[in-house]
């Protein structure tokens, strides 16, 4: 029986570390946060909605202006929500089609910072949290993506969510950069 497995949490938590680590044992892992922007800069469909449903200056020269679309959208709650909505869709239909291709392997990852917001939650059978100290959090997406505290701040708040399960597994990995990831993965693959 296959199982599909969600490595979620905010921003900064480290999640990608998580999957990283399941990369490297030879697990297949769904990126949402890669195929996504992938979708957007392919999709003129989805560009054209950005346009209309978002604002105009979000899309410069037939590609999305990033920065521009995040300082929107992290500070206008419906802005988010039009984004979510018009991106959810097509994540969902990209996840389900990779996961078909996946048919022999009996264990799959999907890493998402909006499990249920994006209603990937139920696509799921369980549920890795991936947990971090506020603080380390925004220092980490400072330093990756050059962003500044308060607009780290905003993004942590806009996929603040209690964390639940259809099924009822959820399973906590701390990475506050002192707790050993690794044997914690091990773990819990080896519970399932």
């Amino acid at each position: 029986m296959r199982r599909l497995v969600a490595i979620s949490g905010g921003i900064g938590c480290g999640k990608s570390v998580v999957s990283a680590i399941l990369d490297r044992l030879g697990y297949p892992v769904y990126d949402c946060d890669t195929r996504a922007k992938f979708l957007m800069d392919s999709s003129r469909e989805i560009l054209d909605r950005l346009v209309n449903e978002i604002h105009e200056s979000v899309v410069v020269d037939g590609r999305i202006d990033r920065r521009r679309l995040s300082q929107l959208v992290f500070s206008d709650a419906g802005k988010l929500a039009r984004l979510n909505s018009i991106v959810h869709g097509e994540v969902k239909a990209d996840l389900s089609r990779w996961a078909d291709g996946h048919r022999s392997d009996s264990l799959l990852f999907v890493e998402t910072a909006i499990l249920y917001q994006s209603g990937l939650d139920k696509m799921v059978d369980e549920v890795w949290n991936v947990v971090a100290p506020k603080a380390l959090r925004i220092e980490r997406v400072m330093s990756r993506n050059g962003c500044t505290a308060a607009e780290v701040e905003s993004r942590i708040a806009s996929q603040a969510v209690e964390v639940e399960s259809p099924h009822g597994t959820v399973h906590e990995i701390v990475n506050d950069g002192f707790t050993p990831l690794l044997p914690r993965v091990e773990a819990l693959i080896g519970r399932i």
